[in-house]
């Protein structure tokens, strides 16, 4: 029987077990499973270390992305870039990581119609902020503001960003203009315009602004899902601005596991359908 699983702490939140789940029963693969497995920092090397033949691929979320890293064979270029890996496959050559996060978030957006960008304000400078920095430079982003609740982390993240992005052009032979970055608190003081806004916040921290920057964008992009709709996203619906989704992430970001776990194809929509279902019974 194939087995995969997603690992994280904690992960009894996670959405992945019932759309993996739900694509294993739409691709008729009734013998694969999908489990969800609590593990830390600590128990990921063992737990890679126990895999036998019967594992196919691992969807990892925090705190393992960075901390899986050293125990991998192959890292591919943008796992590489951003320093971080959300997916795990396992073969007979080994164990191989992926960052499916990043095209994810490029294809969350062109499916709102964004097929270009070159300005974006990101919220956040966590690693979710690094990875939606990495999607919009899919799709030619040249400039982006970050806005931070400490600015430290904030000057940390920018600068490897910039690190990141001439690693990423020399990985892809790309020869796209160097990424200039910028930082800021969140606050009046956030662009008073740009392409796309992209929040990594909590919902709490972007609502005393969420009317500014509804209408200072052409699109918003707010990672979280639950509750939904965010401040954010609410202000932008009232402005008719197209808002994407963190469930929009999460589904895109899990067709592409599925593909590289099964070899097969599934349909975004119905993997975001299973978790939106999901979401309405908990």
């Amino acid at each position: 029987m194939p087995r995969c699983a997603v690992l994280g702490s904690p992960i009894a939140h996670s959405l992945s077990p019932v759309m993996h789940r739900t694509a294993y029963e739409v691709l008729g693969l009734h013998d694969w499973s999908y489990d969800a497995y609590e593990v830390d920092e600590d128990g990921i090397g063992p737990f890679l270390a126990g895999l036998d033949d019967q594992w196919r691929g691992l969807s990892l979320t925090m705190p393992l992305k960075r901390a899986v890293v050293p125990y991998l064979d192959t890292v591919d270029a943008e796992a590489r870039a951003v320093g971080g890996v959300n997916t795990v496959i396992v073969d007979v050559e080994g164990r191989h990581g992926f960052n499916t996060d990043v095209p994810g978030g490029a294809a969350a957006l062109r499916e709102r119609g964004v097929d270009s960008v070159e300005d974006a304000l990101v919220i956040g400078s966590g690693a979710t902020a690094e990875a939606m920095v990495a999607s919009l430079r899919q799709l030619g982003l040249r400039r982006v503001t970050l806005a931070v609740r400490g600015m430290d982390r904030g000057v940390e993240l920018a600068e490897r960003l910039e690190a990141g992005s001439a690693l990423s052009d020399r990985i892809t032979g790309s020869s796209a203009t160097p990424l200039a970055v910028e930082v800021t608190g969140i606050g009046p003081d956030m662009p008073r315009a740009t392409q796309v806004v992209v929040s990594t916040v909590p919902a709490a921290a972007v609502a005393p602004y969420a009317q500014m920057l509804a209408t200072r964008c052409d699109v918003v992009f707010d990672v979280i899902y639950d509750p939904w709709p965010t401040p954010l996203a609410r202000a932008a619906q009232a402005e008719a601005v197209p808002v994407a989704s963190g469930l929009d992430l999460l589904a895109h970001q899990a067709a592409a596991q599925v593909r590289l776990m099964t070899g097969r194809e599934i349909g975004v929509s119905l993997l975001r359908d299973a978790a939106l279902g999901a979401l309405t019974t908990r």
